[in-house]
Order: C-alpha cells, then sequence, then structure tokens
C-alpha cells in the first residue's frame, strides 16, 4: 500500500489515567503518590494509534480542544505536516512545557497509526540502526528506606541489567551512605548511576561527585538544574574521570539540546519523547546529538523510546523506569521486557507493538473527551 493512499485520521479520543504509585516516591525536589498518563487514540483506516505523555490531565484537556481538529480530517501519512500545524497552534498559548508534553502525545499516536496503517513495525517503518538497546534500572526513590533501595537495585542486577540507577539530592549528608548501600547491593560489575534532579548547588555537587566515584557511581544526571547551562559544564570539567555528566530531560525541541551541546553541559544528552515533541522531536533531538558526536539516552517510557533508540545512530540507552514500567504493563498488552539486559522491538507486531488493555485501563481514567 502506498503511504499516500492509507486514508484520513477519523478520530482522536483522548483520556488521563492517573495510577497509585505502589509506595510514596519522591526525589532530590519532588514528591509524588500517584502518576497521570495522557493517552491519544488515534483512528483511521480502520487501525488505531496509541500514544502517550506523563503529565497533568490539562494537557490532555489542551489536546482535545485545541490539536485534535487540527488533526482530524488529515491524511495519516502526513505526519510531519499534522507536527507543524500542532506547534504553531501552539505559539501564543507556550508551546514549551505543557503544550509541547499534549503535542508529543498526539505525535506518537499519529506515528503509531501510520505504522499500523503500512502494517509496519514502528521501528522498520524509521529504519532500523540497531536490533536492540542497553536498558538501565531506574528508580531507588529518596523516600526509599535503605533495605528496599538496596532489594531494588539488587533485583534489577539480578535481571542482567547492566546499570542501575538511584535518587540522590533531598538529605544530602545521608546520600553517600546510601550510594554506598547501593554498590554494595548490586556488587562490583552493575554500573551505578545517580539523578540529583537538580538539587545540588555547585559545590556540594563538586564535593559529592568524588564521594560517589569512590564507589564506582560512572553517571551524575542533573548535579544541578538543567537550566544551570554554565553549572553543568564547570561540573563536567570538574567530576572524576570516568563519571558522565547527564541532562535533557526537559528539553523540548532541537534548539533546546543545540544550546546544552554548545555549552559544553554535558557528556550524555537525554532526550524524552513524551516530552520533546513526541517521534518527530525524538529523531530531530537525536540529529543534533549525533552531529555533536555526543551519546543519546532515552528518558524513562521504555515501550515507547526502544524502538525509537534502535532507529538512531549514537542511541546508549533506555531507562527502565519503576513507574513507567509499572503503569504500562498496566495499561497496555505486548510492553517489552528486558532480555538479557536489553530491550529488543518485536518485529512480528505492527507499530509499538501495544494494544490497550480496555477494561484495565478505564479503572484509571479521571477525565475523557467524549
Amino acid at each position: 500500500m502506498q503511504s499516500n493512499n492509507l486514508g484520513s485520521v477519523e478520530r482522536l479520543r483522548v483520556s488521563a489515567l492517573t495510577v497509585p504509585t505502589d509506595a510514596a516516591e519522591s526525589d532530590g525536589t519532588f514528591e509524588w503518590t500517584s502518576t497521570t498518563m495522557v493517552l491519544v487514540e488515534a483512528s483511521g483506516g480502520g487501525c488505531v494509534g496509541y500514544g502517550w505523555s506523563y503529565t497533568h490531565t490539562a494537557a490532555a484537556m489542551l489536546v482535545d480542544e485545541l490539536l485534535a481538529p487540527l488533526v482530524v480530517g488529515q491524511p495519516i501519512a502526513d505526519v510531519a505536516a499534522a507536527w507543524s500545524r500542532m506547534a504553531a497552534a501552539l505559539r501564543n498559548l507556550g508551546r514549551s512545557g505543557l503544550g509541547t508534553y499534549a503535542l508529543s502525545a498526539v505525535d506518537v499516536a499519529l506515528w503509531d497509526l501510520k505504522a499500523r496503517a503500512l502494517a509496519l513495525p514502528l521501528v522498520g517503518l524509521l529504519g532500523r540502526c540497531a536490533d536492540a538497546v542497553d536498558a538501565y534500572g531506574s528508580g531507588g526513590f529518596t523516600s526509599y528506606t535503605v533495605g528496599r533501595l538496596g532489594d531494588q537495585l539488587a533485583g534489577w542486577a539480578a535481571d542482567g541489567l547492566s546499570a542501575v540507577k538511584m535518587k540522590v539530592g533531598r538529605e544530602p549528608e545521608a546520600d553517600i551512605a546510601r550510594v554506598a548501600v547501593a554498590r554494595d547491593a548490586i556488587g562490583p560489575d552493575v554500573g551505578l548511576y545517580v539523578d540529583a534532579n537538580g538539587a545540588y548547588d555547585v559545590a556540594q555537587a563538586a564535593g559529592l561527585a568524588d564521594a560517589f566515584a569512590e564507589h564506582g557511581v560512572s553517571w551524575f544526571e542533573e548535579p544541578v538544574s538543567s537550566d544551570d547551562l554554565d553549572g553543568l559544564a564547570h561540573l563536567r570539567r570538574r567530576v572524576p574521570p570516568g563519571m558522565a555528566v547527564a541532562a535533557g530531560e526537559y528539553g523540548d525541541g532541537p534548539a533546546y539540546f543545540r544550546r546544552m551541546l554548545a555549552a559544553g553541559a554535558v557528556d550524555v544528552v537525554q532526550a524524552d519523547a513524551t516530552r520533546c515533541g513526541g517521534v518527530t522531536g525524538f529523531l530531530r533531538a537525536a540529529a543534533v546529538a549525533d552531529a555533536a558526536g555526543v551519546p543519546l539516552s532515552a528518558h524513562t517510557a521504555p515501550t515507547l523510546h526502544a524502538p525509537l533508540c534502535c532507529a538512531v545512530p549514537g542511541a546508549r540507552d533506555v531507562e527502565w523506569f519503576h513507574d513507567h514500567v509499572r503503569l504500562e504493563r498496566l495499561v497496555f498488552e505486548g510492553t517489552l521486557e528486558p532480555i538479557g539486559g536489553r530491550l529488543v522491538p518485536d518485529m512480528e507486531r505492527v507499530g509499538l507493538g501495544v494494544e490497550l488493555k480496555t477494561s484495565d485501563a478505564d479503572k484509571y481514567v479521571t477525565w475523557a473527551s467524549a
């Protein structure tokens, strides 16, 4: 079937699903007890494509009221044109933040719909660079007891993940001891990452980097705010050899990543398709990183990001994030599971390879379009 004969987008259905966490969670700067997924179902040509973002219910309303009318009736094949119309419509509302999160969910759904209409897996439509991508376990919340911290990270290590990540920054005076617990739990051969979510100042982060290095920490994520490019660049020059500085999860477009890389702020760029403009935005972020010769790491949403990382050069890994793994398993059938520490897109399933478990998902719906 030719891509220009796929038909038109007939409907966008949008809903917000709020799922309680399995325990109270916190990082260096935020606390939460639930996670909200904004889910978009794009219908057309006898197919349904799924897209999602992790954000506020307000993004679902924005999709329904503003973005859906711009997409419905348009050719399924023309995802780039739909992206441009949506971005233009968000200009005066503020495209960054909530606007881009809303656009992201729609864009992912449109790419999924296009791949399904062509009877292709999404990674096949995009073109594979790799058959699989490494995954690293991510959780280790600051709200966890040291016992739960150790058990969670050790579980991922036992499952074959080659690296794990924990949160730091809420109680800086306790962080060195918590990192030591993590290292003891996972043993000497598994990579250990820390994520401060911007909780430290530059001086704190510099001192703690040295202490973390003694426990083999090789990744320091957002040691200071991602908005502090000078601070990140200073720390990148200052941290011990073998420790990478990573940031970028809040990036909303190519210009954001270009500024970050021009400042020499990171060793690893983190991009998130649920925040940076969907599949279209992720591909653009990957191109910027590739042009700069800097590795790309996908932030959270592993079932979405695995095929994208397999379709771009320079993709380093995908974050196997506890909350999103749990939520995606609850609402979708066909979510990916690590095999030998890697995520392998299923080439026998079309699109993203997932199907909505409607009766299960409906339990968590807090808002839905008519």
